[in-house]
């Protein structure tokens, strides 16, 4: 890939970051909490602990996806700039969805953070609103684009919740298992 296309992919990513994730995960549970915080729920501090763990893990997860989405799918999340290459490595391995997982992380950790009730129930309707956009469009749009190379991978991969090992596609191989045959699936 020339390095103009790669630029202009980054700048691609970050403007759909700032748009999409940042949209959700930051100016909507700004605009339902204000950042306020309230009492921990149940009491419990620990909570507070447990939510910036999950927010700290959860744009880790989102800023490694979209690097992964630019660098090896050739592409953006955006619908309008869709990877040429189907992204199989790295978080993927584990869950077929891991940008949607980590925007969830981040919204309940903010809500266990700041104690929000309205900010968990923020949490849910986005989980039912992704899987509804990702079962409807989705995973149609990427069945009719990579075939029997993404039936394979949903058939081994879960939509939300990670496998305990990671899968290894027999058609993309990591970088230091190309050249050897893989035996697991």
């Amino acid at each position: 890939m020339n390095e103009r296309r790669t630029s202009w992919l980054s700048v691609g990513s970050i403007v759909f970051f700032a748009l999409a994730p940042g949209s959700v995960a930051g100016l909507i549970p700004f605009l339902l909490t204000g950042w306020r915080l309230q009492a921990p729920f149940l009491g419990l501090q620990v909570f507070r602990v447990v939510g910036s763990v999950m927010v700290l893990f959860g744009v880790g997860s989102l800023v490694e996806s979209f690097a992964r989405f630019a660098i090896q799918g050739r592409g953006t999340p955006a619908p309008i700039v869709p990877p040429v290459h189907l992204v199989v490595s790295g978080q993927y391995r584990y869950v077929r969805n891991p940008m949607y997982v980590a925007v969830l992380l981040i919204v309940v950790g903010q809500s266990l953070i700041l104690g929000s009730v309205a900010l968990f129930l923020c949490a849910a309707a986005l989980f039912l609103l992704f899987h509804a956009f990702v079962v409807l469009y989705e995973e149609p749009k990427l069945s009719a684009r990579f075939g029997s190379t993404y039936r394979v991978y949903r058939q081994n991969v879960g939509r939300w919740w990670p496998r305990a090992k990671p899968w290894v596609s027999r058609t993309h191989p990591r970088p230091e298992e190309r050249g050897r045959r893989t035996t697991s699936g």
